[in-house]
């Protein structure tokens, strides 16, 4: 009886509370958003959306007693160094991009919850997605792993599909939807084929056991770690799985658009981490060259692509963005593949990267929703003369657009893209570099294209007023994000270190 007691004993884990209150606190605020949204009168509908933000702020400060990055939970009870929930810095900091993507997201749908989008299910879906995304950067075994993308995924097709009556949102819902599916049904193939072969999920376990797999087994192990990676692959838009990005950006709400490009993206190339430099580090020499040519594909499909929109005027801006973040995809992709032949210092790079973009893209996004207030197809040609209506947020737009394109002022989008490009040097991937240098000159024509257009002279009647939509001022939760991704800009142009400290430090 004793020893039964004691072998029960052994099977009952403590669970650090502390380490998971990031995703923990999404997720609760959540279900108590969806439960008041039955109870809270419509004339309140903004209680909803203040309920939300609170609770991605609290989110956000649970991360600051985690900071020294040396707390685990779910660990094996006869293997204390696999766990399956790991917050060390690369999840801490992969934590903040995304709760902090979430809350500025949070903050341009204020408005749209009121007018188009049911409010209740808006919010309940953003903070559930926002809580799948935290948990997977600290997820360390295959089943969490999986778990938290679909947690990520699923509320973002709804998201996307959300506008009422709107065709467009439906059809890009639905493309969403399929390319997610598919690539969900390919990863987790993948991830049975790697079980049948090592015997365990966790990521550490994987690692070894493909250090010695059997000779019968070994054609089933590559076959799921190819798998594995092929799924990630659509998750992040790697050419040539990106085909779902323009119409999905176009049709779903701005905000969402912005949200699937900063968030979205960050959780696949997170996952895409963890499953190549901590699962399948054996098979270096597979996923290493691959992921090299993914990356030369994805920034060059991306920037031609994006080329092509500035020269259309009836093109919108978000498509430009959508092929625009295609292109940042295949530059994030760099590190990942240069650590497949220098080791995992090189993910810090991608990291510091990641950081950049998000900033300057959701700062892109929030002055893209307050043009959509007077002019809603937010086309190219509706920045013209932006400086002559609204010069702060012209300013601010070019600094973005700069940011991106890695010209002065915008210090950190240069030092990042250095920094990428420095980490395939050390890899002795002189190709990709040079394949990054001429992407990098085809995105300044329509980076600087778009720039000069905001400060060109207005011409014609306002769009809105053509189509007699009424013009809106704008509100302040859209200043807030502008300026607070703004003051982001400055301060890490003003001081990069903050973000490229990351590009040097070991984050595992």
């Amino acid at each position: 009886m004793t020893v039964a007691a004691a072998g029960a004993a052994n099977l009952v884990q403590s669970v650090d509370w502390a380490a998971i209150a990031p995703p923990t606190i999404a997720a609760v605020v959540a279900l108590l958003v969806l439960v008041a949204d039955l109870f809270v009168p419509k004339e309140r509908w903004q209680v909803l959306g203040w309920t939300a933000i609170a609770g991605l702020v609290a989110a956000i400060l649970a991360l600051v007693p985690l900071r020294k990055g040396d707390r685990s939970t779910f660990c094996l009870t006869t293997d204390a160094d696999a766990c399956s929930y790991t917050a060390d810095h690369f999840a801490l900091v992969i934590q903040f991009l995304v709760l902090g993507g979430a809350l500025l997201t949070a903050l341009l749908s204020l408005n749209d919850t009121k007018e188009r989008l049911p409010a209740g299910e808006f919010w309940f879906l953003l903070l559930s997605s926002a809580a799948g995304a935290a948990l997977l950067p600290a997820s360390r075994d295959l089943a969490t792993l999986v778990v938290a993308l679909e947690v990520a995924s699923l509320p973002a097709f709804a998201l996307v599909g959300l506008k009422r009556g709107d065709r467009m949102s439906g059809e890009a819902a639905l493309k969403f939807f399929l390319s997610s599916v598919t690539a969900t049904a390919v990863m987790l193939l993948g991830v049975s084929f790697v079980y049948a072969s090592t015997g365990t999920l966790h990521l550490t376990e994987i690692a070894q056991a493909l250090d010695d797999v059997p000779a019968q087994l070994e054609t089933v192990a590559k076959a799921g770690v190819a798998l594995t990676l092929v799924g990630f692959a659509f998750k992040t838009a790697a050419v040539p799985f990106h085909f779902w990005v323009p119409d999905t950006y176009v049709g779903a709400p701005l905000p969402i658009a912005a949200y699937l490009s900063v968030v979205g993206k960050a959780v696949g190339f997170t996952g895409l981490i963890l499953v190549t430099v901590i699962a399948f580090p054996t098979y270096a020499d597979v996923w290493g060259p691959a992921l090299s040519v993914l990356a030369a594909l994805t920034m060059t499909v991306g920037n031609v692509a994006a080329l092509r929109q500035v020269s259309t005027r009836a093109w919108s801006a978000v498509r430009l963005l959508a092929w625009s973040s295609v292109a940042q995809a295949g530059y994030l992709l760099v590190p990942i593949a240069a650590a497949a032949y220098s080791g995992d210092d090189q993910i810090g790079a991608t990291v510091a990267y990641a950081l950049m973009y998000a900033v300057v893209n959701l700062g892109a996004f929030a002055v893209a929703a307050l043009v959509a207030r007077t002019h809603p197809l937010n086309r190219i040609s509706d920045y013209r003369g932006l400086y002559a209506t609204r010069p702060a947020a012209a300013l601010v737009m070019g600094f973005f657009l700069l940011c991106l394109a890695g010209l002065p002022p915008g210090i950190i989008g240069l030092f990042a893209k250095v920094t990428v490009f420095s980490s395939a040097v050390d890899a002795g991937l002189g190709w990709l570099a040079v394949v990054m240098g001429v992407n990098v000159v085809i995105a300044l024509y329509y980076y600087l294209q778009w720039t000069a257009v905001l400060f060109r002279t207005p011409e014609g009647v306002p769009v809105a007023a053509a189509e007699g939509v009424p013009a809106r001022p704008a509100t302040a939760p859209i200043t807030a994000a502008i300026a607070l991704t703004a003051v982001a800009g400055v301060v890490l142009s003003g001081y990069p270190q903050l973000v490229l400290r990351f590009a040097a430090d070991t984050l595992f």
